[in-house]
């Protein structure tokens, strides 16, 4: 039996938007509620919240209008793929397609830091995006994965290397 084609959500961005982060593919539970990082055993929103100072809970639409005024955008390196499960490592790598970044940068000019969250998504975009946006003047950042399948890193190691990533970007 054929798996089923997942594609990923629209950026959220603000066409001031500074800091691009990326994930590679929503999870499962992300593409049920249609909102990125859905999992609650996923630290993205607990650790965004705490350093940009709004409610982990809050409304979905809040978080997300918190991150573009902290002129941060959102999205992941892929736009289709086939993959069992959540796991990225599960990902069938002859299914990808990745998301039009020249169109993105073109239309977010002011993106001047991408950070990858995890390992996945800066490969991904090493290997399928970065060779047509080379020229771009911008810096990459590999954070600590996010997901709970991550659990090399404590929280409190996450969180620390996330706040230096965006502190030194924003």
């Amino acid at each position: 039996m054929a798996k089923p084609l997942l594609f990923c959500f629209e950026p959220v961005a603000d066409s001031d938007a500074e800091i691009l982060i990326l994930g590679s593919m929503p999870g499962q539970a992300s593409l049920a509620a249609a909102h990125y990082y859905a999992n609650r055993r996923n630290v993205f929103w607990k650790i965004i919240a705490q350093l940009l100072d709004f409610d982990p809970d809050a409304a979905y639409e809040m978080r997300l209008q918190a991150l573009k005024a902290a002129g941060i955008a959102l999205w992941d390196v892929l736009q289709s793929c086939t993959r069992t499960g959540s796991l990225d490592a599960r990902i069938d790598a002859a299914s990808v397609t990745v998301n039009d970044f020249q169109d993105f940068f073109r239309r977010h000019g002011q993106i001047r830091t991408v950070c990858f969250n995890g390992a996945t998504a800066e490969a991904m975009y090493r290997r399928h995006v970065l060779p047509g946006v080379s020229a771009l003047p911008i810096d990459y950042l590999r954070l600590p994965s996010t997901s709970p399948a991550h659990a090399t890193l404590c929280y409190e190691q996450k969180r620390q290397a996330w706040q230096a990533a965006l502190t030194r970007s924003g």
